[in-house]
């Protein structure tokens, strides 16, 4: 296989990993998550109960966890995705390998991507067995996008080419490799924080109220110690929520708090910055795309009251804003190193 049918597998990996981590938001966003209450089997089935005598032999078996068939194959279905996305990550993994020698070193990210998706299937299972606990479901939303940059940007190195332009100075290119680089740890760390006011349906704790949050700018009753506990014990039905308001507001505040500290950094100084050289421009234009989509989409969330697909689309575009800002830093990269 060439180089460039390592990098067209690399793309095709990249875009599975895509399509499990947005199915994944919708399983969770549909509140989907436990409808297959063991694991890998669903009620016991590869695939999951459809004719009556199977259902009535699930209910049976499964008392506490009626099926929901219409939230069950969901479940399912996400596992069979992320099956499939083992499966090619780990092709990719033993191609890269066998031409290492021609990558330059660049092999041992796919690679990294095969050991740390076997974790990521941990965490899978665990989300189930460990009844959506909010630890254990935002370490398996930041597994995903931690696949999916990996995989993108072994994608990105193996087609972006370096900057040909002597009059671009190393100076301004090393500047911008490090904004770039400061702006991913952010967006990593907004991801998390969506996850975990996603596992904590914390979502709408301020009601439909933006920018404010139950008409005020900072509610006084606010819970941070409650709302940053990361480990609870095992054996809680977290499905649904366990803390009280005060700590699902402080968590939604910090969410939007995160979000200024992002669009700050990433608009005026990375994408302007990115946006004063021609060899640049082009990512500049489609990261600020994608941050204006995914803080409109954040807003829409609150104000419309989560509808399912704004807040799935909400996922997607957080992985395309961190798949430009991976695109930038490489076309950055190879041209400052």
């Amino acid at each position: 296989m060439s180089t460039r049918g390592i990098a067209r597998l690399a793309w095709m990996a990249a875009a599975f990993a895509l399509v499990v981590i947005v199915f994944g938001a919708f399983v969770r966003l549909s509140n989907a998550g436990l409808s297959c209450p063991d694991w890998p089997t669903c009620y016991g089935k590869v695939t999951w109960p459809n004719h009556e005598t199977d259902i009535a032999t699930a209910n049976a078996a499964f008392p506490d966890r009626p099926v929901e068939s219409d939230k069950a194959w969901r479940e399912q279905v996400h596992r069979f995705l992320a099956g499939g996305l083992i499966l090619t990550t780990f092709a990719l993994a033993i191609w890269t390998w066998r031409r290492r020698r021609d990558l330059h070193g660049l092999a041992a990210v796919p690679f990294a991507a095969a050991v740390f998706i076997l974790f990521q299937a941990l965490l899978g299972m665990w989300t189930v067995t460990w009844k959506l606990k909010p630890v254990v479901v935002m370490a398996h939303l930041l597994g995903g996008m931690t696949t999916f940059a990996l995989l993108a940007y072994t994608a990105l190195r193996l087609t972006i080419p370096s900057i040909a332009n002597p009059r671009f100075p190393i100076a301004e290119k090393d500047k911008l490799w490090r904004l770039t680089v400061v702006g991913i740890g952010l967006v990593a760390v907004q991801i998390a924080l969506g996850g975990w006011t996603s596992s904590n349906y914390a979502a709408l704790a301020c009601g439909l109220d933006f920018p404010t949050c139950l008409g005020q700018w900072w509610p006084g009753n606010m819970d941070f110690h409650e709302a940053f506990v990361l480990w609870r014990g095992i054996g809680v039905n977290y499905e649904g929520g366990v803390l009280d308001g005060s700590a699902r507001i402080a968590i939604q505040l910090v969410h939007r708090i995160g979000a200024v500290l992002v669009f700050g950094h990433v608009a005026f100084a990375v994408v302007q910055r990115a946006a004063r050289h021609v060899e640049t421009r082009p990512f500049a234009v489609a990261i600020g795309i994608a941050l204006l989509l995914q803080v409109s989409l954040g807003i829409a969330n609150v104000k419309l009251g989560l509808p399912l697909p704004i807040a799935t689309a909400h996922n997607g575009v957080a992985a395309a804003l961190l798949l430009s800002l991976l695109a930038l830093l490489v076309r950055v990269r190879a041209a400052a190193r």
